[in-house]
């Protein structure tokens, strides 16, 4: 038993061992896990800041993709870590704000589980046909699947892809059939391939098959146009009143992650995210805001993310799986 008078002692002591941690803080690899496959654009963020952290600490990142199951491989993977600042979850808020209102049981807790580090950035969708696809507007889309109610299928390898499905269908009165995918570039894939007509996709994932011209884009689901495809309107101003839908990329470590390597993972993610090579390699090319914090305002920012991903899944009337 630990006396009462002998506890400021060992909190200092295990403060000064944090600390001592925390000094050489990177001395070996460490392991961004990602919950998508290689080519998402959480993929495509991770290896990009792996790239920043790698020069500035000189140490290696590697890039361990764990897709499918909604994110939770890779979630249940950095959850049951060791909590040294070497395995960090670089995701969305597919795993930490979404899933818990989509799912009755989750076999991690996206609060209890994990220490946050930093935001990384916030970014837009756009939705997609393939070109041969009678629809060539939203307000034509909408249409078509207001005449064979059903009939009309969309794909999704993300919660932040289902959900602009989901507000699609419930803004617009209309009912289509939703295809889970483990990803969004296996949806595209389908998607090229007939299996399924339409898509909401992250702007990263989608956009270069647009400018290839394999896809056509019917619309971008933000609040104004992305500078990268100005010709395409909003779905709101395409005919969706109120439409909306984005996504954000953060970091994690496992809980009990010593404050001190937390702090020093986050200045090494921030400096990262906010360095020309990164904006180069990722955040121009995908119209991907840059979007940083502390680990408290990390925390704080996904209870309310939570909050309003929870009021979407109720409005559009998903019941947990």
């Amino acid at each position: 038993m630990i006396r009462s008078s002998s506890l400021p002692l060992v909190l200092a002591a295990l403060l000064a061992a944090g600390s001592a941690a925390a000094q050489g803080y990177p001395e070996k690899p460490i392991t961004f896990v990602v919950p998508f496959a290689a080519g998402s654009a959480t993929d495509q963020i991770a290896r990009a800041l792996g790239n920043g952290v790698t020069a500035e600490a000189k140490q290696p990142v590697v890039i361990d993709n764990k897709a499918g199951a909604s994110g939770f491989i890779a979630s249940q993977q950095v959850a049951k870590a060791a909590p040294d600042g070497y395995t960090v979850l670089i995701t969305t808020n597919t795993t930490h704000a979404a899933n818990e209102h989509l799912f009755k049981k989750l076999p991690y807790d996206p609060v209890k589980d994990f220490a946050p580090v930093a935001a990384l950035g916030k970014g837009g969708q756009i939705m997609v046909v393939r070109p041969d696809f009678p629809a060539k507007t939203v307000a034509e889309f909408v249409a078509l699947a207001k005449k064979d109610p059903g009939k009309h299928s969309f794909g999704s390898g993300s919660s932040s892809s289902r959900m602009a499905g989901e507000l699609l269908q419930q803004l617009a009165d209309i009912k289509l059939l939703h295809v889970p995918y483990k990803s969004n570039p296996l949806a595209v894939t389908d998607l090229l391939g007939g299996q399924i007509d339409m898509m909401i996709t992250d702007t990263a994932t989608g956009l270069p098959q647009v400018k290839a011209g394999k896809l056509r884009a019917l619309g971008v689901s933000g609040a104004k146009r992305s500078p990268l495809a100005p010709e395409v309107p909003t779905i709101a101003e395409a005919g969706v009143k109120g439409y909306e839908m984005g996504y954000w990329f953060a970091a994690y470590a496992p809980a009990k992650t010593p404050p001190a390597v937390v702090k020093r993972l986050n200045e090494l993610l921030v400096k990262a995210a906010k360095s020309e090579a990164a904006k180069t390699a990722f955040y121009d090319p995908t119209g991907t805001e840059v979007f940083t914090s502390t680990p408290e305002e990390l925390a704080k920012f996904q209870a309310g993310e939570s909050q309003k991903w929870g009021r979407i899944v109720k409005a559009a009337g998903i019941e947990a799986e």
